[in-house]
């Protein structure tokens, strides 16, 4: 009969040093379920933007790069009439917050919304981005740029109907 007394007895303290090696295949599962994952965000957030940047092809800007990760970025700058060094302020911790918020605040001014649909391309970027992408929303040129649509004056009130 053996036991763990007798054994340690018998053996010494090399009862201790037996180790059990099982391998699992979850660690490369999950590794792939990860990478699925990161693509279908990836597509969801480049599919609208890529329509975004094609209503917005007046300024010759190549659609494409909405799935380019930093030069689709570079693109949106464009859009929304702010200057490419912007792209180095995203590298300033907190700092990159701030920018997130006014380009898109451009990117709303761009197309024609406020305030209310700024904080929905924060918040749920990936419907909003779509809304612009496929809804009714016209690009009026970047918001930001000097002379753009932020400088000019709002359009006349429509004619009373009679």
């Amino acid at each position: 009969m053996g036991g763990f007394p007798l054994d340690l007895l018998r053996k010494g303290c090399g009862v201790f040093a037996q180790t059990t090696t099982t391998t699992s295949v979850d660690g490369g599962l999950s590794v792939g379920v990860l990478l699925m994952y990161f693509i279908v965000i990836w597509v969801v957030i480049g599919l609208p933007t890529y329509f975004v940047f094609k209503k917005a092809s007046p300024n010759g800007d190549p659609a494409w790069g909405a799935f380019v990760p930093i030069y689709g970025f570079y693109i949106m700058l464009k859009v929304v009439g702010r200057p490419g060094w912007w792209l180095l302020l995203l590298l300033v911790p907190f700092v990159n917050y701030i920018i997130l918020i006014m380009v898109y605040n451009d990117l709303s001014k761009s197309f024609g919304h406020g305030v209310g649909f700024t904080l929905g391309l924060i918040f749920l970027s990936w419907i909003f981005l779509a809304i612009l992408a496929w809804g009714s929303s016209q690009y009026q040129g970047p918001a930001a740029a000097v002379g753009g649509a932020a400088a000019m004056a709002p359009p006349p009130p429509p004619p009373p109907a009679t």
